[in-house]
This record gives structure tokens, C-alpha cells and sequence, in this order.
């Protein structure tokens, strides 16, 4: 496999559409990948040798913040864009614009490997690290899809409050939770656009399951398995899936660990079929935790936290002075006072008090992973925490 850098496709798409054709496997490197040259040159060679041709590698660091390669299959990653395309509508999609990393396994898929498959044009721009490039391109959009992370809305917001663009047919929602309370927002800047919550991870490559957006008001509503993917719970209650479009492998901590057809392999995430036949997650394995025999969904509780917030907001976990197990609250930008109480009354009308925060904090701004998720594994350490509200007991 050859290295081929994010940094070098920021002017020029040219040399990612010639690695495509070449019989070559390739890895896409992310600008801040985080990882050393050894690191990469130790997965690099455990990767099988049979894998050397078709395929194509992507580094994530998912929830535990240890880099992962991902191993991919080209033509599993065009079978899966081309149901995307039919399942998602995308017929009258003529162009997409690019906000996330092509190195983010989502946006490659759902945007860079569609567009080559379909023969559509992909727009690239700076992301929102340069919003006056996202807004031109929008405006100039015809026909247009996007994809986002949940993370971006309050970008949006802030930076076109007052704009509108018609021009986008459909907006996509991945890698996170999928930004239900929020939806008013983004149906007034894309007031002609289908919305989708599609849910996944890097090693389905990544997509597992769709809905759109009107069809539930539950944002831990994933939907139902695309055509082909077969998901259950396993023992620990982890979300379980087999894929025709996953990954074949992956070189983490150890050797390569291929993905069979007939292997089970786990997203992370817990979740529970509904009687409809969607799926219901209830959080990442690490935000399902008991505080005091009374079991905490992060997730559930987030729901409550964006009925009265509109902005950024995470939990991230701290044990109290008890040594229990317990979660605190953090928010960008700084709260007023009105809203901390409205947080607060969100809590009191929902949840056990045992359920609640240990504090509530905000700092002016998350920092943003390269692919435009909240940097979560960072937030205990970030300075410049103020405290608006603690557990007195």
C-alpha cells in the first residue's frame, strides 16, 4: 500500500481520482493524523498481502482515541454507494459540496465514492474553518447534497443565521447524535432539502442504517438496516452487525483483525430493536454506566439537555468524592443564567436527582477532531472551564 496525504489533495482531487483507478491499494492519510511514521509503518505491514490491489485504507481513532486502520474494499464501497443512492433518493442530486475530510470514512463514502460512481461533481471547500468559502459555494449550489455531523448545526447557525439555500436537495447527518431539536434550523437554511439520519461506523465503511428525518421524532432512532446488513445485540446488550459493504479488516493495538463475511463485529454502541423494526440506541458502551444501582444513559440525558440548550453540549465522566462513578456537563458557548435553570428544570421534570450532573461548565468553544467531530476525549482538560452549577451532596 502507498500513503497518499490529505494535505496533498487540498488543491487538487487529481491524484486521489488516478489512485482510484490504479490497481494499487492505497491509504488516505488525514492532515492531522496523530499517529507517527513507525505506528504506520508497523500496520502498514501486517496488512495481508493479498490486499495489496482494490482496496484502500482509512485511519480513525473512534471512541477510544487509539488509531485504527480501516481496510476497505473498492468494489464493497461502490456496491454500498450505489445503494445509498437509491435508498437516499439522490437521482436528482447533480452535485455535492464537501464539508468534512474525504480522509472521514463518511464523507469518502457517502460523497467522494458516489460522486466518482455516478458520475456527479463534488464541490470541495475548507469547511467551515472558512465560512465565507462554505457560504459561496452554497449559494452557487445546484441541486446539491451535503453531509454533516451534528456537531456543525450551531456553525450554521451562527454563521447564516439570515441566509437561506435552495439549491440543496438533501442533507445527511452521520457520526454522532443526530440533531433532532435542531431540525428547524436546518429546514430554514435548506428549505428544500430531504434529511437523513444515517448511522454507522468506520468498520461498516461505514453506513448500517437510514431514516428520514420526519419519520421519528426520537433522535436515538437509527432506522432500519440497509439492504444486505443484518444487526443484533450481543451478550453485553453492544450493537452487532454483519455487513456485504464493511470493512474487511483492521490493524489497531495488535495484528490484523480480519472482518469475515460470516463475523459478528460490534459498533460500539448499545442499542435495542423497536417494534417497528428501527433500532434505538441508548449510548457508546462507555456512556451507559450505574451511579448508585441507578443506571445512566449519557445519551438519554442529552435529550433532556437539548430540549432547553441549543448549542454545544457534552458529558464527559468524573467519579464524585465517593468515588462513584458520575458525569459533568459541558457547554460552548457560556449559559445565562436563564438557561442554566432551564437545563436544570429539564432535569428536576425528567430524572432521579442521582441521574443528574456532578456540575455544569462551559468553555467559549469544543475542540474539533480533523473530521469535524467534538474532540470529547479532551474535555476533562480543557482550561478555562467556568462552573455555573455543582451537586451540593
Amino acid at each position: 500500500m502507498y500513503i497518499l496525504s490529505e494535505t496533498d489533495l487540498s488543491a487538487d482531487l487529481t491524484p486521489l481520482d488516478e489512485a482510484w483507478r490504479r490497481p494499487e491499494s492505497f491509504v488516505l492519510l488525514p492532515d492531522k493524523s496523530g499517529v507517527s511514521r513507525e505506528w504506520l509503518g508497523h500496520a502498514l505491514g501486517e496488512v495481508p498481502r493479498e490486499l495489496d490491489h482494490d482496496h484502500f485504507g482509512l485511519l480513525t481513532s473512534g471512541s477510544t482515541g487509539q488509531p485504527k486502520l480501516i481496510i476497505g474494499s473498492r468494489d464493497r464501497a461502490k456496491s454500498l454507494a450505489a445503494v445509498l443512492h437509491r435508498l437516499q433518493l439522490s437521482e436528482p442530486v447533480r452535485q455535492t459540496v464537501l464539508l468534512l475530510p474525504l480522509s472521514y470514512t463518511y464523507a469518502f463514502v457517502n460523497q467522494w465514492v458516489w460522486a466518482t460512481v455516478h458520475k456527479r461533481t463534488l464541490v470541495p471547500t475548507h469547511g467551515l474553518s472558512d465560512p465565507e468559502g462554505v457560504e459561496a459555494a452554497l449559494q452557487t449550489a445546484t441541486d446539491a447534497m451535503l453531509c454533516l455531523v451534528g456537531a456543525q448545526v450551531p456553525m450554521l447557525a451562527r454563521y447564516f443565521s439570515d441566509r437561506s439555500f435552495p439549491g440543496v436537495l438533501r442533507v445527511h447527518f452521520a457520526g454522532g447524535r443526530f440533531p433532532q431539536e435542531r431540525l428547524d434550523v436546518v429546514r430554514s437554511l435548506f428549505p428544500r432539502a430531504m434529511i437523513f439520519s444515517n448511522y454507522g461506523c468506520a468498520e461498516a465503511m461505514p453506513r448500517l442504517t437510514l431514516r428520514r428525518a420526519e419519520d421519528s421524532d426520537d433522535p436515538n432512532d437509527i432506522g432500519k438496516p440497509l439492504p444486505g446488513v443484518a444487526l443484533k445485540n450481543g451478550a453485553d446488550g453492544e450493537l452487532l452487525f454483519q455487513s456485504p459493504y464493511g470493512a474487511v479488516g483492521f490493524v489497531g493495538a495488535e495484528a490484523f483483525q480480519a472482518i469475515g463475511p460470516d463475523k459478528w463485529a460490534g459498533t460500539g454502541d448499545l442499542a435495542e430493536p423497536t417494534p417497528s423494526g428501527t433500532w434505538r440506541l441508548s449510548g457508546r458502551s462507555r456512556e451507559v454506566f450505574k451511579r448508585y444501582g441507578e443506571k445512566i444513559s449519557l445519551s438519554l440525558l442529552m435529550s433532556t439537555v437539548s430540549g432547553a440548550w441549543k448549542n454545544n453540549a457534552l458529558f464527559y465522566r468524573e467519579k464524585d468524592r465517593a468515588g462513584e462513578e458520575g458525569h459533568v456537563l459541558l457547554l460552548a458557548p457560556a449559559p445565562s443564567e436563564t438557561e442554566v435553570r432551564a437545563i436544570l428544570k429539564g432535569f428536576r421534570a425528567n430524572h432521579a436527582r442521582v441521574l443528574w450532573p456532578l456540575r455544569i461548565e462551559s468553555v467559549d468553544s469544543f475542540p474539533l477532531l480533523p473530521n469535524g467531530k467534538v474532540d470529547v476525549l479532551t474535555a476533562s482538560t480543557l482550561p478555562g472551564r467556568t462552573v455555573h452549577w455543582y451537586q451540593r451532596i
